[in-house]
């Protein structure tokens, strides 16, 4: 079969049908709707009316756009270990098709944690795919269409922007061709701008959502390394042995028990930040590349942030997984004790 016709529908090659789609949606970016900026900001938005509860101290907790992100993404973690477990009970040897590939990838992260943890793969194996699976999924929720950008229009504080209410607490933009007819309708006096918030919001741009993994991973390295050691595992933190007979020594390493300390806390940090920071400095660069190009240019940086979101997904799990694998392999004079 001749390779020219393979691209080809109806007979018209595919590069035309990909040109018309971009002349199309410049069309419909410059003519039919206006540029919309987005409201970029840290903290997720919460829909209105979605109060859930009130805690003393800390204030009210809402239902929020991330929190709709993870649970759809939980939905479908559920979804591909229903497939797996589908793919496993069918009697195939070799898997196919998306179970193959996701057999593939969890072979891949097994063999890793087996090569560094030894005995300790089965309790640290869960964790390492478990993690690295949610963020993968919560990174690339990015790149689906609507995410990050259909959502309602809220009034900021600006003076002389047109606002009318749709629905109670959803406000949307009037365009300057019905300004004449809604400009007597506008609400809550002068407004300075709008902001766009988005029904779906990527989950690892809130930074709650990041601090929430960090501590996961760090509390559960501690825990592991417990399990190993017994309580000779805070020696390492809380170093007095030899305090007293050796001084000079023993100073040197209770000071070190110190710095164990505020490592673990860094880590935290680091967990945290690096992967907000990554995956939110991507959301606001598609959102200025879709605002300013609003077409065809955005689907470069979309690549971009797919690599982005697989290698962060894969640098937090892999880290955790290290991280305990050091936990439970002991330290110092109770290197012994982790291999009995």
């Amino acid at each position: 079969m001749d390779n020219s016709k393979k691209h080809r529908i109806l007979g018209i090659p595919n590069r035309y049908y990909v040109l018309a789609c971009i002349i199309l949606g410049a069309v419909a970016a410059y003519v039919f709707y206006y540029p919309v900026l987005p409201h970029v900001q840290m903290p997720s938005e919460a829909y209105p009316g979605t109060l859930l509860f009130t805690l003393p101290v800390i204030g009210e907790f809402y239902w929020t756009n991330t929190l709709t992100a993870i649970v759809i993404v939980d939905i479908l973690l559920i979804i591909m270990a229903w497939a797996v477990r589908r793919a496993a009970k069918s009697g195939e040897l070799v898997p196919k098709g998306f179970s193959g590939a996701l057999e593939a990838l969890l072979e891949a992260i097994h063999n890793m944690t087996e090569d560094t943890a030894g005995k300790w793969t089965k309790a640290i194996f869960p964790f390492f795919a478990t993690i690295t699976l949610l963020v993968l999924l919560v990174n690339w929720m990015e790149l689906i269409p609507g995410v990050d950008s259909i959502g309602y229009i809220v009034p900021m504080e600006h003076k002389g922007t047109p606002i009318k209410e749709v629905l109670p607490g959803f406000f949307t933009l009037l365009s300057e061709r019905d300004v004449a007819k809604y400009g007597s309708e506008v609400i809550g006096g002068e407004h300075e701008g709008y902001g766009l918030v988005a029904f779906v919001r990527v989950a690892s741009t809130d930074l709650n959502f990041t601090v929430a993994l960090a501590l996961i991973s760090v509390v559960m390295t501690q825990v592991l390394g417990f399990k190993s050691l017994g309580w000779s595992y805070f020696t390492k933190y809380i170093n007095v042995k030899t305090l007293f007979t050796v001084p000079i020594f023993g100073v040197i390493d209770f000071g070190v028990g110190l710095l164990e300390i505020i490592s673990e806390f860094s880590k935290i940090l680091s967990f945290s930040f690096r992967l907000f920071g990554n995956i939110f400095a991507g959301s606001v660069l598609l959102f200025v590349i879709g605002t300013l190009v609003p077409v065809f240019a955005q689907s470069i940086f979309l690549l971009l942030e797919f690599f982005i979101g697989a290698i962060q997904a894969l640098i937090f799990g892999l880290l955790t997984m290290i991280f305990m694998s050091l936990a439970v392999a002991g330290h110092g004079d109770h290197g012994e004790e982790a291999a009995h």
